[in-house]
């Protein structure tokens, strides 16, 4: 890589802040970005089976959870150590997790958020303390369709902007699963690449794992608008930049990103 964070983004924002994270890989190119804060949750109190699962988010909200200062993950409560994740990651940004469920003892109150995290393979789900992260509530959703080329952005649970995509080549192809949204680049140029911002994903592609942090994937704004609707990319997902502006306002940390065939 011969550009630097600074050379290829810059750290101002332009909603609220919360989760900062970075990018590189998806052009060639890295940088860092900021995404915005959602409302924080609540749990209500009752009687419940003691290690007794629910399961969190609908088609209308998702959660989010930010890491506070430091958060252990296990591969299974009770078990193992899987990972551990600091405040900050590795570009001195702090770090968020989707919250998919809660482990609640008798009084229905939380032991242990079952969370996805950003790393490979992609998908990785473990268990965090409640202690570790702040909760928060996402109320938009983004899902990409590989076969028609074609995004939709929903909010609560509604359609509200539906747009052509360009996805990944047959030799770098975009990967199929359940994400989420952990970061939001602002390039310094905005002719560049990426457009005027890029949306990172938790998702890696499954064949540049040799790219600057693991190959992360981001949809993001273009240079070349004539590759919309075209499988032509390293594994991101492009979006014309007028588009882009409206996806990138609206998409903030923990956002559910669905990709399929």
């Amino acid at each position: 890589m011969s550009a630097t964070f600074h050379e290829i983004f810059t750290r101002r924002s332009v909603i609220l802040c919360a989760a900062v994270v970075a990018l590189a890989g998806c052009d060639g190119t890295q940088g860092r970005g900021i995404a915005g804060p959602a409302t924080t949750a609540t749990t209500t109190t009752r009687a419940c089976p003691a290690g007794s699962f629910r399961r969190l988010g609908s088609d209308a909200l998702a959660y989010a959870g930010v890491v506070r200062s430091h958060a252990v993950v296990l591969e299974r409560p009770g078990g193992p150590r899987l990972t551990s994740f600091g405040r900050l990651n590795v570009n001195g940004v702090p770090t968020v997790f989707a919250v998919l469920g809660e482990r609640l003892d008798a009084a229905c109150r939380p032991t242990l958020y079952r969370v996805q995290v950003p790393m490979h393979p992609n998908g990785v789900t473990g268990w965090v303390a409640p202690r570790a992260v702040d909760l928060a509530v996402v109320r938009t959703r983004i899902e990409v369709d590989l076969s028609s080329r074609r995004l939709t952005l929903f909010r609560g649970g509604r359609p509200v902007l539906h747009a052509p995509v360009a996805i990944g080549s047959s030799a770098t192809p975009t990967p199929t699963g359940r994400y989420y949204v952990n970061q939001r680049l602002i390039p310094a140029d905005r002719s560049g690449p990426f457009g005027p911002g890029a949306v990172g994903i938790s998702a890696f592609s499954t064949v540049l794992t040799g790219w600057t942090q693991g190959g992360p994937i981001a949809i993001h704004g273009t240079n070349a608008p004539w590759s919309i609707g075209q499988d032509v990319s390293n594994g991101c997902i492009r979006l014309r930049n007028e588009v882009l502006v409206r996806v990138f306002r609206a998409a903030l940390a923990g956002t559910p990103v669905i990709i399929r065939t």
